[in-house]
């Protein structure tokens, strides 16, 4: 039996970097505007797969955490809006003659 644990525990390991890896390239499609349904899918099913795993790791009483350590995704970081600005220059206004009458 726990063997069986040790086969689990690293399936989930492997498909957590294959499920990292797959949300890099569906962050990449998104940020170029692509169709990324296909990749979404196969994460859903890889999350499916995960559920199955774990709810067989509990019931054989296997409760420690699996670490992932080598792969990591920073989070993206907003996009910024340009900011509008007024460029207010005094001396570019055409300036009036104020000379004296006679």
């Amino acid at each position: 039996m726990d063997n069986r644990i040790n086969e689990i525990r690293r399936t989930i390991r492997a498909l957590r970097v294959s499920m990292l890896e797959a949300e890099a390239i569906m962050h990449e499609q998104i940020n170029r505007d692509e169709d990324c349904s296909f990749v979404a899918q196969e994460i859903l099913k890889m999350r499916a797969v995960m559920s199955g795993l774990v709810k067989e790791r509990t019931a054989l009483g296997d409760d420690e955490p699996i670490l992932v350590n080598h792969f990591f995704i920073p989070r993206r970081r907003p996009t910024r809006k340009p900011v509008a600005t007024l460029s207010l220059s005094f001396g570019s206004a055409p300036r009036q003659n104020l000379a004296a009458r006679v």
